[in-house]
């Protein structure tokens, strides 16, 4: 058996002591390696959704654009129709008005001008 003398101890002990702080250094290095990987991926993984829900509003947009033509053709339709039919009245009650304009001007003329007075019956 080998005996250790007392000039061997403290070598030891710092001998252990540098070979813990190696290892603790390590840790660190190894914990901030870790973590320099771990905000990559949340970056990545963050861009990759910020792409997928692009890709997603621009499909539903897409989508959206494509049932609104296909439902507005029918309100235009519904709509021109209406405008053709309120063109066709008001030509209608244009050619009432000159159709009459000469008798409605006469009449309005005939009511200003004999004025028949008439006391207001009492009640």
């Amino acid at each position: 058996m080998s005996r250790t003398t007392p000039c061997e101890v403290p070598a030891r002990s710092a001998q252990n002591s540098a070979g813990i702080q190696t290892l603790l250094d390590a840790e660190r290095e190894a914990s901030k390696i870790v973590q320099k990987v771990r905000t990559k991926r949340v970056r990545e993984a963050r861009d990759e959704a910020k792409k997928e829900i692009e890709a997603y509003r621009k499909a539903k947009e897409e989508e959206f654009k494509k049932f609104e033509a296909e439902h507005t053709q029918g309100n235009k339709q519904a709509e021109d129709e209406a405008n053709k039919e309120a063109e066709v009245k008001i030509k209608e009650i244009q050619a009432a008005g000159k159709k009459s304009q000469g008798k409605v001007a006469d009449d309005l003329l005939k009511a200003v001008f004999d004025v028949k007075p008439a006391p207001p019956e009492r009640a």
